[in-house]
């Protein structure tokens, strides 16, 4: 019987040759299973709803006082856990800003995982901090930043978010009263701070606002002209009201590829009209941020340079695996706004030796090493890799929406795609709504495919979010052949399920 210092040495890698021999096998047991799992024709999701998956977790959940082998827990793995999550990967997977993962990115996890860097202090990074840094400054310079551009990695968009509205707020009440946010808090005036940002921005904006301390009333909603950008006339207007009620306007968030519609607000025009009011011009740049790589599609992000910070999140349409963004600042110094530290992990006395702790410009501590997932991937797919990827998925959004178009039993509401999200639904006179909520879930029970619901000034509406340069046409075909049949079953038998 091994001893006790055997056995647990035996689950960690490189402590010993056990170890290294349990890891092994782990990984590849786990690659089989995904594998067999990814063989079989099936549909994106089984169609499984919560109340009938209690068994599977249950199953799950047996644990055993000395532990098991691996082909045990595996087998459970791939019989109760892998058929019932969705595949994204399937090219019958729509609904959302949720990719496909590249391969390359896959093999960076493991190194990430395997080696569990935190980036936050540099001795538990090593060269990590220095990677992450100079893809940074990539990006930067992709986005025509100056040198005085710097980032940080992020777990996404609404952290990115916060981040922009953040400093934008310090930065304001530093500018206006000599306050400190850091030291003080919100000054006595802070009641009167306003946002703005078009009514299709992402919901993080208010989420953002009332975590910051100003609340989701500070946040003024701008409307959007026909293409669901923002309206320049009417933000002029706001911004002349906010004046007269002397309010304080202190950022415009301007959204380059809104959730619903992918549309991308004017930040050019967003700039004459706001920087004369002093206003922090943040780029919520998410979803649209990717086409920075395309060649045919990059003049729809033109003006974007001229944002004081930008969001980007690379879980998207960098097709790197949940969770990888980034916020990218236009001048680094106002980092300093939420810099502090301590004794243990980044001393001050370290900086000014130029010692590199990236927890200074972040409102994370621990941090994965995500930038090596874009490193990796940049690196075996290339800038023109990504560039065809991104311009087939726009191209094949205008396809599909002009073949929705030719369907007598749809309406498409953006005929012309801004990036790869078409809008869509079901027509009927007396329950469109209903009719359209049923073929969403049946849809996703049948296990048929897993497309998004909206709803757009007060109609519910079905999306594709085309990420996946997998799809074909003929899936679409197959889809929307679905969808027609389902909402007539309906309107014949003349009930709408609920």
């Amino acid at each position: 019987m091994p001893s006790t210092k055997r056995s647990v040495d035996s689950l960690f890698i490189n402590s010993s040759q056990q170890g290294t021999e349990a890891f092994q096998t782990a990984l590849h047991t786990s690659i089989d299973s995904l594998l067999e799992e990814w063989k079989k024709e099936k549909g994106p999701y089984s169609g499984i709803l919560p109340g009938k998956l209690a068994a599977s977790v249950k199953s799950l959940f047996q644990f055993h006082p000395s532990g098991e082998a691996i082909d045990s827990v595996f087998r459970d793995v791939k019989e109760h856990l892998l058929p019932n999550l969705v595949d994204v990967s399937h090219p019958k997977c729509l609904a959302h800003l949720h990719c496909p993962p590249l391969i390359p990115a896959l093999a960076a996890e493991v190194v990430v995982s395997s080696f569990n860097q935190s980036m936050d202090s540099f001795d538990q990074s090593g060269i990590a901090s220095l990677v992450e840094e100079r893809m940074l400054k990539w990006l930067c310079e992709k986005f025509t930043y100056g040198e005085r551009a710097d980032g940080t990695f992020t777990s996404g968009g609404t952290q990115s978010n916060y981040m922009g509205l953040l400093l934008a707020r310090d930065s304001f009440c530093e500018n206006t009263w000599q306050w400190s946010v850091q030291k003080k808090g919100l000054p006595s005036e802070a009641h009167r701070m306003r946002i703005l940002c078009s009514k299709h921005a992402h919901f993080t904006v208010k989420k953002s606002a009332s975590q910051l301390g100003l609340g989701e009333d500070a946040v003024v909603l701008v409307e959007t002209d026909e293409y669901h950008r923002m309206d320049m006339s009417d933000l002029k207007q706001k911004l002349s009201d906010l004046k007269a009620d002397e309010l304080l306007p202190f950022a415009v968030v301007a959204t380059c590829g809104t959730t619903d519609f992918g549309s991308i607000d004017p930040v050019s025009d967003i700039y004459d009209i706001a920087k004369p009011y002093g206003l922090w011009i943040h780029a919520d740049a998410a979803y649209g941020g990717a086409l920075v790589l395309s060649e045919a599609y990059r003049g729809k992000l033109s003006g974007i340079e001229l944002a004081d910070s930008i969001t980007i999140d690379f879980h998207k349409q960098f097709y790197q695996p949940i969770s990888c963004g980034a916020f990218l600042l236009k001048d680094q110094r106002h980092f300093g706004l939420i810099d502090y530290h301590a004794d243990y992990l980044n001393p001050l006395e370290d900086e000014l030796e130029g010692i590199l702790h990236l927890v200074n410009k972040s409102v994370q501590t621990t941090r994965r090493f995500d930038a090596l997932k874009l490193l990796l991937s940049l690196r075996l797919i290339g800038e023109e890799g990504f560039s065809k990827i991104i311009d087939h998925t726009i191209r094949f959004a205008k396809d599909v929406a002009a073949l929705i178009e030719q369907n007598d039993h749809l309406e498409v509401i953006n005929p012309e795609p801004e990036i790869n999200a078409v809008v869509f639904r079901f027509m009927d006179e007396k329950n469109a709504n209903e009719i359209n909520k049923t073929i969403h879930r049946t849809l996703f029970q049948t296990g048929t495919a897993v497309i998004a619901k909206t709803v757009v000034n007060g109609s519910t509406c079905l999306k594709f979010t085309l990420l996946n340069p997998r799809t074909t046409i003929t899936h679409i075909e197959e889809i929307l052949s679905d969808i027609v049949d389902i909402g007539i079953a309906h309107i014949q038998s003349g009930r709408v399920l609920r």
